[in-house]
């Protein structure tokens, strides 16, 4: 059973090159975002399921596709983190992941602004709830990030303009398009649930 407490970090691969604001590398500055916010495109990373017990080498921070372990998390929000495994298998299924790092002051205020901008979201137009998960990542090396499959968006605050663009442009674009809400924390790597 995972939890917080027993919580591993996947290990950490060099972020990608701070990207210029006219696009032309594949990744760009956010117009009209209220803080530092740059959306990259990556190669896709492959789509295999491995064992839940396997190490990742994602090559993003976060990770924006690879393979990944054979259950995927329910689509909500979470108070622990989230081994980055199982979010990559919802992000194949065409969810989009807000992580976030806020130290250990927290940052309250902006958590719930997030909160609040999942629960506004326009109707999923496949599924009859969203496939959004948000979730604190103490290894993430950006107070905020979202991720879609081979898409991430990083942030040093949680700018609604931002996200709502990142949102508009790479949510529901995985490799299936799945509605189901995957496992519950506790059976993500069960071995009865999900092996």
């Amino acid at each position: 059973m995972r939890d917080a407490a027993n919580y591993e970090p996947t290990p950490q691969e060099p972020m990608p090159v701070e990207a210029g604001v006219d696009g032309s590398d594949g990744a760009g500055a956010v117009d009209g975002a209220q803080c530092t916010a740059v959306i990259e495109q990556h190669p896709n990373e492959g789509a295999y399921h491995i064992a839940c017990t396997s190490a990742t080498n994602y090559q993003t921070q976060p990770p924006s596709s690879g393979n990944h372990f054979g259950c995927w998390p329910e689509y909500r929000t979470f108070a622990e983190p989230v081994p980055w495994g199982n979010l990559v298998h919802a992000m194949e299924h065409g969810a989009m992941v807000i992580v976030f790092n806020c130290g250990a002051a927290g940052c309250p205020e902006e958590t719930i602004r997030a909160q609040a901008f999942i629960d506004n979201l326009p109707p999923d137009p496949v599924c009859t709830n969203h496939r959004i998960i948000l979730a604190p990542d103490p290894t993430l090396p950006v107070r905020w990030a979202a991720t879609a499959w081979t898409w991430t968006l990083r942030a040093d605050c949680f700018d609604e303009v931002a996200f709502s663009q990142f949102y508009a442009d790479h949510y529901g674009h995985g490799l299936e398009a799945v509605c189901s809400g995957g496992a519950p924390y506790a059976n993500l790597c069960d071995g009865v649930i999900c092996g």
